[in-house]
């Protein structure tokens, strides 16, 4: 989990989500609000499996 916690992928995904969150809230809802979630969940799950990669090719 630590692994996780101190990433900076992580750390950046999570503050482009509340980033993302705030615009939601605020802006309009467009096509550019669809995107900008699509590009955040893209983010995230690249950031999610370079942490898990990174902890598979340690363990060798």
């Amino acid at each position: 989990m630590r692994k996780f916690l101190f990433n900076g992928a992580i750390i950046s995904a999570a503050f482009s989500g509340i980033s993302a969150f705030r615009a939601t809230k605020a802006g309009p809802r467009d096509w550019r609000l669809a995107l900008l979630w699509l590009a955040w969940a893209a983010s995230t799950a690249i950031a999610v499996g370079n942490v898990k990669d990174a902890a598979s090719h340690a363990d060798d």
